[in-house]
Formats: C-alpha cells, structure tokens, sequence
C-alpha cells in the first residue's frame, strides 16, 4: 500500500471541504448529482472518444498502481544479475538453462533465454530495447487516459456551469428555481477544476513516475544480461548496476 497516496488524496478533500466549513457553508451544498453527471460523465465521454478500448481499459486497470504499485524494488534484480554472473562464469551460458524455469517475468525470462541461447551482446541489446519502447509507448498512452482527464474536466465544468445558468435565465419569473440553477452552476465549475487538479492529473503524473522506474528496471536487466554475456566480473556488474540507483 502506498500510504503517502492515500494521505494525499484525504488531506485534499479534506482541506477543500474543511475551507467550505469554514467559510460557514455547508457540506451537502457541494452534493450535486447533476453536476457530478454532467462533469464525470462529460469527461470520461471525451476520454472514451480520443483512446482505443484497449488503451482506455488499460487506463482503468492502472489506476490501482497509486494505491498499490508494482513491485519496483531494484535489490531483488541486482542480486539475481549478480548469481547469474557468477553461476556463468563457473558453468558457462549454458548452466543457466535450469534458471529460466524459476524466473516468472515474460521480459526477464525472454532475455535470460536468449542469453543461455548465445545471442550476441548487441543482438540482445537491440532485441530488449525494441520491446522495452514499445512496452513504455503502451503504457504512457495508458497513462496519458488520466492525464487528458485532466485536460477536459475543467472545460466540462464549465460547460455545466453554463447549463445551469441557462436554465437560471429560463426560470426568471420563478424564483423558487434560481437557487438550484445557481448552485448547479458553480458546483459544476468545482467539480470540474477540483477532479482535474485533486484526482485526475496527480493520478496521471504518479502512474508516469512509476511507469519511468519500471522502464529504468528493464534497462538495469539489459545492461546486466550484456555484462554476463561478456563474462564481466560479479563485482563489477553489481557496481554498475547499483549506477542507476545513485
């Protein structure tokens, strides 16, 4: 669990609707069904329309990571790099064969396969490098769902609050109705701008900080399974790995 998330997210609402307190207002004034549809399902809408299926589905099951990211921990790669190196240099290539079953990441296995395979150094580089960009292109557009969530919930907002005033205009003669219309209005704007700027582009920026680590964790398992290909030192490859932690 990704506490600092959860914190986060708390300490937001909380300081929005604390302010609203405050200001002697009251916390139902904010609930506003009407509103909330028309800004959620406005934006989402204009999300579903400039993404795939595949990519916005993928958006959707991200969403997860900022409460619950993947494992990311750099230690785990550094020591089986390091166990490689040395089983290697003790058994040649081959003896890393019985390893592969052992291993359960698809891109992980794929290059310690064409390791015990005897691809050349620069044919795994090229190879990994290709899946690693196309993996990272695929999520950053995954990504980029809650990024242009952002982007549009603010508009939407005001399209709502445009709604509402004009069905103020329409209910002049009927002052019973302008409260509603009013307050449709400018909840419209705060669920707009408050979405966008408290959920959706914080959302957007966490999952590309995790996606960029991820990334950085496939170039230390590249660079590592070069180094054993060339027979490197253990002790040398730990310590350029561990380069990409400082």
């Amino acid at each position: 669990m990704d506490f600092i998330s959860l914190i986060g997210i708390l300490l937001a609402l909380a300081a929005v609707l604390g302010g609203q307190i405050l200001e002697g207002g009251h916390v139902g004034s904010l609930m506003q069904i009407t509103a909330f549809v028309i800004v959620i399902g406005g934006t989402a809408g204009a999300v579903m329309l400039q993404s795939s299926l595949p990519t916005f589905l993928r958006g959707m099951r991200m969403v997860k990571w900022v409460f619950v990211p993947p494992p990311l921990n750099a230690e785990p790669l550094i020591q089986n790099i390091t166990q490689w190196s040395s089983t290697a240099r003790k058994g040649g290539l081959l003896a890393l064969e019985p390893l592969i079953d052992d291993v359960t990441d698809p891109f992980t296995k794929k290059g310690l396969q064409m390791l015990v395979d005897g691809a050349e150094p620069e044919t795994l580089r090229d190879t990994l490098q290709v899946e690693i960009d196309a993996y990272e292109d695929q999520q950053r557009q995954a990504a980029r769902v809650w990024e242009s969530a952002g982007g549009y919930a603010p508009t939407i907002g005001i399209l709502g609050a445009v709604l509402g005033l004009i069905h103020v205009m329409e209910n002049l003669s009927d002052p019973s109705k302008l409260g509603g219309g009013i307050a449709v209005a400018f909840v419209a704007t705060v669920y707009g701008v408050g979405s966008a700027n408290l959920l959706f582009l914080p959302i957007a920026n966490k999952l590309k900080s995790l996606i960029a680590r991820e990334i950085t964790l496939r170039h230390m398992l590249v660079e590592g399974l070069i180094s054993v290909a060339n027979g490197e030192n253990p002790r040398l490859i730990e310590r350029k790995l561990r380069g990409y932690l400082a």
